[in-house]
């Protein structure tokens, strides 16, 4: 793309940025997606405004809706990859007062469904991005983790720290901060008390090629370098026992 072209879809950014409601919107996707109805009820805004919103940001090319995976009733907003391209501090990084406050978490935990792939590889992309400590688990964990993301992985240069997929139940603790993967861990569990954030990232296994694979993993790259610049460790409390 010529500079010409690139200085045009700027303005175009900024100027559907041009609206407080509308950096709202951004200042909440920036680390997870959101279904519209979360989106409305965070900004305190009506469906019909926020639909008006919605479309200014997509003209732009800033955000894209996608269709949950696990419920085709359901769809997810989320920026595109190329709205954080060439808007500098305002959406990658951005000043203290747009991006808020850093996030303190003692761990964060990858899940997917079967924690074969996508959390596998969220994992393993994170502890190359940051020193706050990780894990990944599944809600029902596969019997081995799928060869298409070891491959990946090992093409990436990427280490995967565990041997087989693991229960959520036997990894999370409670001060841990939780990052769905898959849009069927975040729909199936609304009640999970942890600090979440989702991010709706297509299952490669569903398309089984190692082209899939790299590509789910390049996606993920991109969220888990934006979370790593905004997360610092929190000294994890052990429960006391009582006596």
């Amino acid at each position: 793309m010529s500079g010409v072209e690139d200085r045009q879809r700027w303005a175009r950014g900024f100027a559907a940025l041009a609206d407080p409601t509308r950096l709202g919107v951004l200042e909440l996707l920036r680390l997870q997606d959101l279904s519209p109805d979360a989106l409305a009820s965070r900004l305190g805004i009506s469906g019909n405004l926020l639909a008006h919103h919605l479309k200014a940001l997509q003209e732009a090319g800033l955000v894209r809706r996608q269709h949950s995976q696990h419920d085709r009733r359901r769809s997810y907003v989320q920026l595109t990859p190329e709205s954080l391209a060439g808007l500098g501090d305002v959406l990658n990084g951005g000043p203290e007062g747009l991006s808020g406050p850093r996030l303190a978490a003692s761990r964060v935990v990858f899940v997917c469904t079967h924690n074969s792939a996508r959390s596998i590889l969220a994992n393993a992309l994170w502890r190359e991005a940051s020193e706050v400590p990780s894990a990944s688990a599944g809600t029902s964990p596969a019997a081995r983790i799928n060869p298409g993301a070891r491959r990946a992985a090992k093409a990436l240069g990427l280490r995967i720290a565990q041997d087989l997929p693991r229960s959520i139940d036997e990894v999370l603790r409670p001060d841990d901060l939780v990052v769905s993967v898959c849009d069927a861990v975040n729909e199936e569990l609304p009640g999970l008390p942890n600090p979440r954030l989702h991010w709706s990232i297509a299952d490669p296994s569903a398309v089984g090629t190692d082209d899939a694979f790299v590509a789910a993993a390049a996606q993920l790259r991109q969220r888990v370098e934006r979370l790593a610049r905004r997360a610092h460790a929190r000294p994890h409390h052990k429960p006391r026992r009582h006596r």
